[in-house]
């Protein structure tokens, strides 16, 4: 076709009409983008379990079970009790007739449990003991070894 016969017939040639789809993959990316922006920020905050790394459980303190608590009498000695307990973690230089056991463990998952416990004493004798409620279980089940992921 020459151009002497396009112009007599009034038409145009037709051509291909990127803009509008330029336009419209334009928009969808903007988007796209804008909407991952809100995304990542909560992606960042709560990572999904399997993305998450591995943190292990962290026990701290002495362990101290009901079993190891209904061995205790009143009379024992300082020694004695140490002997079963463990060395204290607190021990108040103002109060030298009490001890304080404390064990706390942090989970991987965030979870925390405090327990307390504590014995005293009168003239170096065991006289009475008491604190949160213990469990019956050894501290290898309460600190289970959880496979890696």
């Amino acid at each position: 076709m020459d151009m002497g016969s396009l112009l007599s017939t009034g038409r145009r040639p037709s051509r291909p009409r990127l803009g509008r789809g330029l336009g419209l993959g334009l928009l969808l990316g903007s988007l796209l983008t804008l909407s991952a922006c809100g995304t990542v920020s909560r992606f960042r905050e709560n990572p999904p379990n399997w993305l998450s790394p591995y943190r292990a459980d962290i026990g701290q303190g002495n362990f101290i079970t009901q079993e190891l608590a209904d061995r205790l009498t009143v009379g024992m000695s300082r020694d004695q009790v140490r002997a079963l307990l463990g060395t204290p973690l607190l021990v108040d230089p103002f109060r030298d007739n009490q001890w304080d056991y404390v064990f706390d463990i942090k989970r991987g998952d965030g979870q925390r449990d405090r327990r307390r416990f504590f014995v005293a004493f009168e003239k170096d004798q065991l006289k009475e003991w008491g604190g949160d409620p213990l469990p019956q279980v050894s501290g290898d089940l309460v600190l289970p070894m959880r496979p890696a992921r």
